[in-house]
């Protein structure tokens, strides 16, 4: 394994064989079902046989403490913004009403607009998400809202009026690029010490620019670069850390100038997609290992297990359809490798931009339990769900079809497909046909129900799916089967985000106030 001087090729980082003879130090400790109970257990890596080596690299992880028994979601807020779609009104955060009791359920109760134009509100987090394993309860009162556009970061007030949200700080782009010179901002996560740690895509100019900048917890003032300056990645755009293992892992994005005119083919081979996993010290803030995923691979999303003892996670390649699994090969010297768990085939087709079409995997989630790990998408149109008990061989038991491109009917003709008979029919929900493919989700904590939206990025949305700018984007409700595995889109649930009094507009993350799937990291 080479250090942050030099990248490691995915080549050599799937051969590496993990060594067995010394045993690490460490002993993992975790939940396990016993006989239909938990209990505490220990195990020692040094118990297995040297030639187990699957045992030890995809190891059966406990499940989390009683995630099942918080109550159900009841609201969503769900970001939103008019950018590309010739409406000249300001982005704004919408609390849906998700309880099915309630006189406006599937409704939009109350609208935050933002105070500028086009800022692009894209993604969301929680001031406070960094947890104890034993009490997964927290205060969510504060919402940070990174644009990716403008690079303004809002904060907003949720906790004094959960339905109706007020706006309570902002920072303006200048301060980001001043102090930090970054900009394009993306993925939020609260930090074990209470700061709020923000991804960046970009430079001020929208050159490719990878690294984090730093928030303080409880005043929210901009503190400055998280990462050492001389240590940025090229590109960047998600991440997720443990504690216990003291590794925080990012994944690579798109040169955001480049990517803001739209998927180009003649882009490809010319390094504006990103095509690095990044591994850092967490506690030093330090680069320590990169792999190379493959040009033009583009590795979007990337999700730790919630088990907070678990050193391996997923992370998904939009353009090249693999999902990577990472794990610390060695305990001792903390170094990790990958290994390809997924591949979902591209599909021949006429009347596309491509002579073939990637899935595009705009993002992944993975229930509480660590049970089942959920894929969207975006162009062929499906959400995924794969059986993870054994984490090296994720296994396919849930999929449908809420959209894509390869719908029948369509401009686009499938002409040879490695997994599809024929092409989907167009999904219709209370008389509305769906247009679009779905991009962001979020699981409720019991892992029975899991939202999705279907905006990836307003130029891009514009280029694939203009009906969705027209007709505005909508959320709809997967119910997820938790004992077989199973999906089935709910013909009784739809947000339609084109009957916004201000026109319709492009929906993307999901956050509820109880909780979620994607928000608490446990420590």
């Amino acid at each position: 394994m080479e250090l942050c001087s030099g990248v490691t090729d995915k080549s050599h980082s799937l051969s590496k064989q993990v060594d067995m003879e010394t045993p690490p130090a460490s002993v993992f400790h975790g939940i396990v079902l016993l006989q239909g109970g938990r209990g505490r257990f220990s195990f020692h890596s040094s118990l297995l046989l040297n030639s187990d080596r699957c045992k030890l690299q995809c190891y059966d992880y406990p499940v989390c403490p009683d995630v099942v028994k918080v109550p159900r979601e009841e609201l969503a807020y769900v970001t939103c913004t008019y950018r590309e779609t010739c409406i000249n009104q300001p982005d704004f955060l919408a609390t849906v009403d998700l309880n099915p009791r309630s006189p406006y359920y599937c409704q939009v109760i109350h609208r935050l607009p933002m105070p500028n134009l086009k800022d692009e509100l894209h993604s969301s987090g929680w001031s406070a998400g960094c947890v104890c394993f034993d009490n997964i309860t927290t205060k969510r009162n504060k919402l940070i809202l990174p644009c990716l556009i403008s690079s303004r970061i809002y904060v907003v007030d949720v906790g004094s009026q959960c339905r109706a949200p007020k706006l309570c700080k902002m920072i303006e782009p200048v301060d980001v690029f001043w102090k930090c010179n970054k900009g394009h901002l993306s993925i939020v996560h609260s930090l074990p010490n209470g700061d709020i740690l923000i991804a960046n895509m970009g430079d001020p100019a929208g050159n490719g620019k990878g690294g984090f900048i730093v928030l303080d917890g409880e005043t929210f003032e901009l503190k400055g670069n998280w990462e050492n300056e001389c240590e940025a990645p090229p590109t960047g755009y998600d991440f997720w850390y443990q504690p216990r293992h003291n590794v925080l892992i990012s994944s690579a994005g798109l040169v955001p100038k480049r990517a803001g005119r739209g998927f180009n083919p003649d882009d490809l081979k010319k390094g504006v997609f990103g095509r690095r996993l990044n591994v850092w010290n967490l506690s030093c803030r330090t680069l320590t290992q990169c792999f190379d995923l493959g040009e033009d691979s583009l590795p979007l999303s990337v999700k730790f297990l919630h088990n907070p003892d678990a050193a391996e996670g997923y992370v998904s390649c939009a353009l090249s359809g693999i999902i990577y699994r990472f794990y610390k090969a060695c305990c001792e010297r903390d170094t990790w490798s990958v290994e390809e768990a997924i591949q979902i085939p591209a599909k021949d087709v006429t009347g596309w931009i491509l002579p073939k079409m990637p899935a595009f995997t705009a993002d992944m989630v993975i229930s509480l339990d660590d049970k089942y790990l959920y894929l969207s998408n975006w162009l062929h149109g499906d959400i995924r769900q794969y059986e993870i008990s054994k984490t090296c061989k994720p296994r396919l038991v849930g999929q449908v079809f809420v959209g894509g491109s390869i719908l029948r009917g369509g401009p686009v003709t499938v002409c040879r497909d490695e997994e599809l008979k024929c092409q989907p029919e167009p999904l219709v929900i209370k008389c509305k046909r769906v247009y679009g493919g779905p991009c962001k989700m979020q699981l409720s904590l019991d892992g029975k129900r899991l939202y999705v939206t279907n905006s990836f990025y307003s130029t891009w949305d514009k280029q694939f799916y203009p009906n969705v700018v027209r007709e505005g984007s909508v959320m709809l409700q997967i119910d997820v089967d938790t004992e077989k595995g199973g999906l089935t889109v709910n013909k009784n649930f739809l947000v339609d985000f084109g009957k916004e009094p201000n026109g319709p507009c492009l929906a993307h993350a999901i956050r509820f106030p109880c909780g979620d799937s994607t928000s608490d990291i446990l420590a």
